[in-house]
């Protein structure tokens, strides 16, 4: 049996991950992390599109904030500016919440740009917006690097997001061009990208009308160029995420699913230990586990466990289910070779996340901990000593692993 250490090691479970030291409840990163910062900036939404509703009601907002003397904002923007601006923001929201770097930048431009109507109007119905303004953008700040995901677009994808562009600018640019040929006044450039929109749109509402045979043409043309493109952009970007609903209802989880776990303990592998580290830990923290057993993924999932389906050894996987953010990860599988890899490529990853590895054969403890595991557990030599004081004097089943000496674990 190794002998690892000649000081007593206490591998219990509440010490790997939660050391006595800690109080969750009381430390202030677990309220300033990713996932508060995505809250907040879905509060600062629903308050802007609150405010902007305010606003929408009254026939002429107040200009009584500190920014009045210095902006002239038209009264249009005024009542319409929060309403609109909800609506990007809730877009960006989505973003953030799949951790997009694109978003994030969006966010740091929106959120300032969204405090400039309160500071106009300066309303009582406005205090709740700036007070969440004035939390939510430091945070944004502070958190700037969980939110690292580049946009990943299929050629698919970009080419119908570039044929939409494509079709409004085709569309802005004709009727502008033909503006004389519309009924009533010339198009200016604004009313040739209303037009353009109500057509794609086939609304229609006819104020502006084509008189000739050419602009007849050519709005017909923006009617097939455009309904064609937005119908391949909505396959192409909705199909997707449709994709991914149903391959979580059929226990499949995808990476976009994790996106905002932080302070997890993901469990790398399947083996004969899982199902009771599962349960010790089911209750004390949110899980992940990472397995390419298709029949252990499925009976997981019915457990109502997170479970990401694929190679633990594979690092693009790892950063799937968000190892850098995790508070522990569990090296449990019943092929120690193939453990020792999957150490190896946690630690490329995040070299301070701490691993609690299971070794099946006592003479790998070493090798677990030369890669980097920080804790090594045999449970074959625990179990061994287990039944030994069972037999002797009946104490195994009042023990705990902290109880055991050098002789029935190991750790690094």
């Amino acid at each position: 049996m190794v002998d690892a250490s000649d000081e007593r090691t206490e591998p219990a479970l509440e010490e790997v991950f939660y050391p006595a030291d800690r109080i969750p409840f009381v430390e202030w990163g677990a309220f300033t992390r990713g996932k508060s910062t995505v809250l907040l900036v879905g509060a600062v939404t629903l308050l802007s599109f609150l405010t902007g509703l305010s606003n929408l009601s009254k026939p002429m907002p107040a200009m009584d904030g500190p920014l009045a003397a210095f902006l002239s904002l038209p009264p249009g923007v005024v009542q319409f500016g929060g309403v609109l601006f909800a609506f990007a923001l809730g877009i960006v929201t989505g973003g953030l919440q799949q951790r997009k770097e694109i978003a994030y930048r969006a966010a740091l431009v929106l959120l300032p740009t969204v405090a400039v109507l309160p500071l106009t109007t300066l309303q009582t119905t406005d205090v709740p917006l700036l007070l969440a303004l004035c939390v939510t953008y430091p945070l944004l700040v502070r958190n700037r690097a969980q939110f690292d995901q580049p946009v990943d677009l299929s050629p698919l994808q970009i080419a119908s997001l570039s044929s939409i562009v494509g079709v409004g600018l085709y569309g802005t640019v004709g009727a502008y061009a033909l503006r004389n040929e519309f009924s009533g006044d010339p198009l200016t450039w604004s009313e040739a990208v209303y037009f353009v929109i109500v057509t794609i749109a086939t609304v229609g509402y006819g104020d502006f009308t084509p008189t000739t045979a050419r602009a007849r043409w050519f709005a017909l043309s923006i009617i097939v160029f455009g309904t064609g493109a937005f119908t391949v952009a909505i396959g192409a970007l909705v199909g997707p995420v449709i994709e991914s609903r149903m391959a979580t209802a059929f226990g499949i989880m995808t990476a976009s699913d994790l996106t905002l776990l932080e302070d997890h303990v993901v469990v790398l592998g399947h083996g004969e230990t899982t199902d009771s580290l599962l349960e010790e830990l089911g209750d004390e923290t949110e899980l992940v586990v990472v397995t390419d057993d298709a029949e252990a993924a499925s009976a997981l999932d019915d457990a109502d466990l997170n479970v990401l389906t694929g190679d633990p050894t594979d690092e693009a996987v790892l950063k799937d289910a968000r190892v850098g953010t995790a508070q522990g990860v569990v090296v449990a599988s019943d092929d120690d070779a193939r453990d020792v890899l999957t150490v190896l490529a946690v630690r490329s990853i995040d070299p301070d996340v701490r691993i609690a590895a299971a070794a099946t054969e006592s003479k790998h403890v070493d090798k677990f901990g030369a890669v980097g595991a920080d804790e090594v557990i045999n449970p074959r030599s625990i179990g061994g000593t287990l039944l030994g004081r069972s037999v002797l004097d009946g104490s195994a089943p009042d023990a705990t692993l902290s109880d055991l000496d050098d002789s029935g674990d190991s750790g690094k």
